[in-house]
């Protein structure tokens, strides 16, 4: 017997169903970031948008007539939204990797099929349960997508990028951002979007809640449990060095090293802030006399320099790390990166064969310790992080246990320009922002081609550097002190709370469907 009873125009949905899923699964993917240059800025996220996707999917998933159809159908809207999001892959393995087209496009189809099939999975388990009543429906699909958000960005390292809940930096469900987190403000959405595709068989509380969530955050002001720290004036440093340029030892080599020396000297602010791999050379490895140079120069000067630079050796191994020169003191403080890249900075088991077919510098990084101290500087605890690192709140909020050692100011550096001007730079710019409302803490971004901004504790961007241009961002930003909900919880526990609460809510699902599936028991499909 079906799990859940069929219902008219079977057929009809059988076809049109596919058509509908790459559909809203593509809108899932600019709802997180706008792309196209009418109707909307382009880069902002439109949360309705990402309600209307997923509403689409929880229906079609309603009409699925087996357990086989609705993995498929899951699969289907996944692929397309994954495939939709970072497509931009496509440009770092074709136009700087030198992988032949067709294989680069299928390289970014066999990524998003991969990570769909926890999706599926999540529309298969939820087919499973079978017919339940509207409110606990919506309930334990919430649980099961919330479930298959952390399992695509934990697991086998973790790529959760472009999640549900990026769409919602803007918009009503913002609110609970420093009290749930990515994850909990994505269960909020999926259940407001699939109580919303059953607004009609709903009962009067869950219209109420559904009303309430989305209302509420637009009524209220953002929750604050944060204070200043005070002012820290900044200089963030954008050098634009063409991404095929950049390691080549003729030409963006020296460029970088020569502008960035340049822009680091005589800035009359309290720290410079340089991308991730500003300096692309091993201290060792640097001309005579510029590594002496450029200590000497910060010992001598005003400014704390940040800077993203590789270190190590053929022997102890290398890192890409950001070091900090201060003035007054030779000591360098050091940050290794913690989260690598697959393919980028380590290469899984049996894919060297893959990764030897792209014109990319590849390695096997070593990885550095979670929960790194900060750098203590003009009154803040300044915590760098590198690239997508922070695309791991629950791994940043290891930094909170002890709130005297807190950071005050995050601080991303990135190299963006493997992946152009694509809506990678916007997506990225997106995560940072959730990090900051998370958290409550300003962000300042120091990148090679964008997004470099200074953002403030309520994730709003205050100053921009134009993206894919050469130059210096100058200006303030607060720090802050305190602990937000989501931070003092995911310190501790990290996501095991909402783990354990998805899986009581699908027990319980599974409980009732049990329970009213009994003999002489009608069961009905809502």
């Amino acid at each position: 017997m079906s799990a859940m009873a069929p219902e008219a125009g079977q057929g009809a949905v059988a076809w049109v169903a596919p058509l509908v899923l790459l559909l809203a699964g593509a809108t899932a993917a600019a709802a997180v970031c706008w792309p196209f240059a009418f109707g909307f800025s382009t880069g902002q996220p439109l949360w309705w948008l990402q309600l209307l996707s997923c509403g689409l999917l929880f229906r079609v998933l309603r009409h699925s007539g087996s357990l086989k159809q609705a993995f498929a159908w899951a699969a289907l809207f996944a692929t397309s939204w994954l495939g939709a999001t970072f497509w931009w892959l496509y440009i770092a393995m074709h136009t700087y990797g030198g992988l032949p087209a067709l294989l680069a496009l299928i390289g970014v189809l066999v990524l998003a099929a991969t990570l769909a099939i926890y999706y599926a999975a999540a529309g298969a388990l939820y087919w499973r349960l079978g017919a339940l009543p509207p409110a606990l429906a919506a309930t334990a699909f919430a649980a099961l997508w919330t479930m298959a958000e952390m399992a695509r960005g934990t697991w086998l390292t973790g790529f959760g990028w472009g999640a549900m809940a990026y769409a919602h930096t803007d918009g009503p469900l913002s609110l609970w951002i420093p009290v749930l987190g990515v994850y909990g403000v994505g269960a909020l959405a999926v259940w407001c979007a699939a109580s919303l595709a059953l607004i009609d068989k709903a009962g009067w509380w869950q219209r109420g809640g559904v009303a309430l969530l989305l209302s509420a955050g637009l009524l209220s002001p953002a929750l604050q449990s944060t204070t200043s720290t005070g002012l820290l004036s900044v200089a963030l440093l954008q050098g634009n060095i063409p991404q095929d340029e950049k390691f080549d030892s003729s030409t963006g080599v020296p460029i970088a090293l020569n502008w960035y020396a340049q822009q680091m000297h005589g800035k009359q602010v309290d720290l410079v802030l340089a991308p991730e791999t500003a300096i692309p050379l091993l201290p060792q490895e640097l001309p005579a006399g510029y590594w002496d140079a450029l200590t000497q120069q910060v010992a001598q000067g005003h400014s704390a320099l940040l800077t993203g630079i590789p270190l190590g050796d053929y022997t102890k191994g290398y890192t890409n790390s950001v070091i900090a020169l201060y003035p007054g003191n030779t000591e360098i403080w050091r940050y290794d990166k913690h989260h690598l890249v697959p393919f980028g900075e380590f290469i899984p088991t049996l894919f060297q064969w893959f990764t030897r077919l792209m014109n990319i510098p590849l390695g096997d990084f070593n990885r550095g310790a979670l929960g790194q101290p900060s750098f203590a500087w003009k009154g803040q605890r300044i915590a760098p992080n590198i690239c997508y690192e922070d695309l791991f709140g629950e791994e940043l909020g290891t930094r909170f246990v002890d709130p005297a050692l807190a950071p005050t100011v995050f601080a991303n550096v990135s190299n963006l320009g493997w992946f152009g001007d694509s809506t990678a730079i916007d997506q990225h710019l997106q995560i940072s922002r959730m990090r900051a409302l998370e958290f409550q803490r300003p962000f300042v971004r120091a990148t090679n081609t964008g997004a470099t901004v200074i953002m403030d504790h309520r994730g709003r961007v205050v100053a921009a550097m134009p993206r894919l241009t050469q130059g210096v961002l100058e200006g303030m930003v607060e720090g802050r002190s305190g602990t937000t909900p989501f931070a003092w919880w995911v310190a501790r526990f990290g996501l095991w709370p909402l783990w354990l609460l998805s899986l009581l809510t699908v027990a319980t699902a599974w409980w009732s469907r049990a329970s009213r599936s009994g003999p002489g028991r009608q069961r009905r499909a809502y």
